[in-house]
């Protein structure tokens, strides 16, 4: 008997010491703790045209917000020199005598520049309205030379506008008129500046190929106007159109 109650409580023992000496249950995970995310940061606003800059107050406003306006760039790259499809003449000779007709043709209130390149530089000639005079004079005294870099003439038509929309608090019209007979230098680099000008400006670009038919960058179907010469007639006939689709600006929409 003395037996049996001395393994008891050995027994007990054992088990009161196993008990006080094993590991505590774990206390309850506490809650997780969600940390404040950083929101992102608000995107910038997407400015559209006419592009209105936070210091644009010290802008000199247009006299005429709802002036026409036409850039002429004019290619007079090395391969103006040739002769094909101008009736003997030089392609330039052609060409130059087109333009300077066209342009006693764009109304006396409508704001005309020009861009020419020719002989590794290029002639400039800023916006302006009134007398055609000068830009006359620049256009015949340009000879044929030097690579073509439509790209950067679309560079400067674009910032151009550009300036010029926010000076006409984005009203009136915007033409960049393309007179060329070659392909660009970098025709990647061309279609980002088109692709730019369309995507974001109201401005039409406007393009005649002289004596390089149809196969040119510049001639995307629904998103610029462009037409072939094959001669001197028909370059003058592309020009003409250039005003006769000028769209009408209703001045009574504006006043009201």
């Amino acid at each position: 008997m003395k037996k049996i109650f001395s393994f008891c409580l050995i027994v007990f023992a054992a088990l009161y010491f196993w008990a006080g000496c094993s590991e505590e249950p774990p206390p309850p995970a506490p809650k997780a703790q969600v940390t404040p995310q950083p929101q992102p940061a608000e995107s910038e606003t997407v400015k559209e045209w006419p592009f209105i800059e936070d210091n644009d107050s010290a802008v000199e406003l247009a006299d005429n917000f709802t002036a026409k306006n036409y850039i002429l760039i004019f290619d007079g790259s090395g391969s103006m020199k040739k002769s094909e499809c101008s009736g003997g003449r030089r392609k330039i000779d052609a060409a130059k005598a087109a333009v300077v007709e066209w342009s006693k043709s764009v109304p006396s209130d409508a704001n005309l520049a020009l861009y020419a390149f020719h002989t590794d530089r290029t002639s400039v000639l800023p916006l302006s309205a009134g007398s055609r005079d000068r830009f006359i004079q620049t256009v015949q005294n340009i000879e044929p030379g030097g690579k073509t870099p439509l790209s950067n003439a679309l560079a400067y038509a674009y910032k151009t506008f550009a300036q010029q929309a926010r000076r006409q608090l984005g009203y009136g019209e915007y033409t960049i008129v393309v007179v060329t007979d070659g392909i660009a230098n970098n025709e990647q680099r061309l279609a980002q500046n088109v692709n730019t000008i369309l995507a974001s400006t109201p401005i039409t670009i406007y393009s005649i190929g002289f004596c390089i038919g149809q196969n040119h960058s510049l001639n995307q179907p629904g998103r610029t106007i462009y037409k072939a010469a094959d001669n001197p007639a028909e370059l003058s006939k592309g020009l003409r159109e250039v005003l006769a689709e000028s769209e009408t600006f209703d001045e009574t929409e504006f006043n009201n």
